[in-house]
């Protein structure tokens, strides 16, 4: 039997079943792993970065990328073989195999997809990991920079670092995200509101294609460097590196973290910060965190503690005369503000020590692993002070999810909304991220905190978008929907490309159909084909 024919038959086979292992054949395997060797190039073998189940380190490898452990459990779903690609050769060959067998292919450069997205699925499945091509060439003299997708961010801010004190790159806060997922499904960072997203930054890109070709943005074509900037590379091919544009830092920044409770006027600070946050100078990002402690002046009850994080791209000087004229409720004070470079204030963000040398970023580990749920929601009008009141009144019953507000404006209002496949921007005030984080394990705990999650955001109801109620890509969640790449694929990935995506959707269909018309790049939440 063939893995084409062993793969349609489980297919067909109860989800129970599926939750074997596979392939039962070893000819199956071993035909597989024949095809890669002889679809590689004699002067770069794949032998060593094939990793199949019985091999001694195959756990290790899988384990190692794993940011969600929700999904790193004895049910979870493994995959049969592992290719740690050490050569784009071996990501053509992986992907010749891949589409000759219809077998499922993930593709995995950090796997902090919140919904394990990367490396799980419930189908018979293989894992192409890219964390090994992660070369950065820094050039400042153009202000740019070549970066591989196995990359981390960490990695990348301590290279541009290296070359230069002014400059940086408008990227995501935690660096240990892989380059691959955070660019191509459009990543944030603190200097959004002065420079746009990692998509508004993209200069060029090299894929390899359904067909195994290797391609860049001239021989790709414009549709698919617009889909892949954006649109998530994983629905499209098989994104090897990124060009991207540096942008201009002063050497020294301003960042600050002020917290307050219910008790020390929250409310009335968080409703100012919903008036002046998405106004304010472009230079100045105040994010806003809402979690629940134990109160430290009533014993025994519960608080809302609000989190004011920020970077200000200049002095504190500046900062404060800012802050003292826009945001005058939150009474920051010199002794409050932070002076440091840019590349400090990414350890500060990351709540690094101060003093925690730049070499940090370089460590791949996350400095903590849990069990844990995400999820978005975007606001377009302020949120009146007697709905907040009634927000952290249900936060508090609920005591586990946590609320983060990013705010927009800025340079993210200037850019149209289809100038990249995201679609969020003018007539947004902030993205909401819903956090739970948990470290006990076991099913009902997970259904538990999960539910928790699900049971705020639903409270939230009343004071986010609407028509479509739209959601962040890159904080992909499977409650939006979930597309089993069957005959309703179009219509199943309808539902929540256009949350993500909204208008753009349909010419991410169009893309979608035009350069992978068969579907082999397919996931839970990919881009889907036109119906036939």
């Amino acid at each position: 039997m063939t893995i084409l024919s062993y793969t349609k038959m489980l297919l067909l086979l109860p989800i129970l079943v599926l939750c074997f292992a596979w392939p039962a054949s070893i000819s199956a395997e071993e035909n597989f792993v024949q095809c890669l060797i002889s679809n590689s190039l004699p002067s770069e073998p794949i032998t060593p970065a094939i990793f199949v189940r019985d091999n001694s380190t195959f756990t290790s490898v899988l384990n190692s990328l794993v940011r969600n452990l929700r999904f790193n459990t004895s049910t979870t779903r493994k995959p049969f073989l592992i290719i740690t690609a050490l050569h784009v050769s071996h990501v053509q060959a992986a992907v010749v195999c891949g589409k000759k067998f219809s077998l499922q292919l993930k593709i995995r450069s950090g796997g902090h997809n919140y919904e394990g997205i990367s490396y799980v699925a419930e189908v018979p499945f293989f894992i192409l990991d890219l964390f090994n091509l992660r070369s950065i060439d820094v050039d400042i003299k153009t202000e740019s920079a070549w970066v591989q997708v196995g990359a981390t961010l960490g990695e990348l801010y301590y290279e541009i670092a290296n070359k230069s004190k002014t400059h940086g790159f408008p990227a995501g806060v935690c660096p240990t995200v892989g380059v691959g997922g955070h660019l191509s499904g459009g990543g944030y960072g603190n200097m959004m509101r002065k420079y746009g997203l990692t998509v508004d930054n993209l200069i060029d890109a090299q894929v390899v294609d359904v067909n195994g070709r290797f391609l860049d943005r001239k021989s790709m074509g414009e549709d698919l460097f617009w889909a892949i900037s954006g649109g998530g590379g994983s629905s499209f091919a098989v994104v090897i590196s990124y060009k991207i544009h540096l942008v201009r830092v002063p050497e020294i920044v301003t960042v600050f973290r002020v917290q307050r409770n219910l008790e020390q006027n929250a409310t009335d600070i968080v409703f100012e910060w919903e008036q002046v946050a998405p106004s304010l100078d472009k230079d100045l990002f105040i994010r806003l965190t809402m979690d629940v402690i134990n109160s430290t002046t009533q014993n025994g009850t519960m608080t809302v503690r609000a989190t004011f994080l920020a970077l200000f791209l200049g002095d504190s000087k500046r900062l404060l005369s800012i802050t003292n004229t826009s945001f005058p409720s939150l009474g920051l004070k010199e002794s409050d503000c932070i002076e440091q470079s840019w590349v400090q204030s990414v350890l500060f963000w990351t709540n690094f020590p101060l003093g925690t040398p730049a070499e940090a970023l370089l460590d791949r580990r996350p400095q903590t692993l849990t069990f844990l749920k995400r999820g978005s929601d975007y606001v377009k009008t302020p949120i009146p002070k007697v709905d907040l009141e009634r927000i952290f009144k249900r936060m508090i019953e609920l005591e586990a999810p946590m609320l983060t507000f990013n705010p927009y404006g800025g340079r993210m209002a200037e850019i149209p909304a289809s100038a990249t496949p995201f679609p969020h921007r003018a007539g947004n005030l902030w993205k909401i991220q819903y956090a739970t984080n948990w470290n006990e394990p076991g099913n009902d705990v997970s259904e538990k905190f999960v539910n928790l999650t699900r049971n705020l955001r639903r409270y939230m109801t009343p004071f986010v978008s609407k028509n479509p109620r739209e959601a962040f890509y890159n904080y992909q969640d499977l409650d939006l929907g979930i597309n089993h790449n069957g005959k309703a694929s179009f219509f199943e990935g309808k539902v929540y490309g256009i949350k993500y995506f909204k208008g753009n959707f349909y010419r991410l269909v169009k893309v979608k159909t035009q350069v992978d018309p068969n579907n082999f790049f397919r996931n839970e939440q990919s881009v889907p084909t036109l119906p036939h």
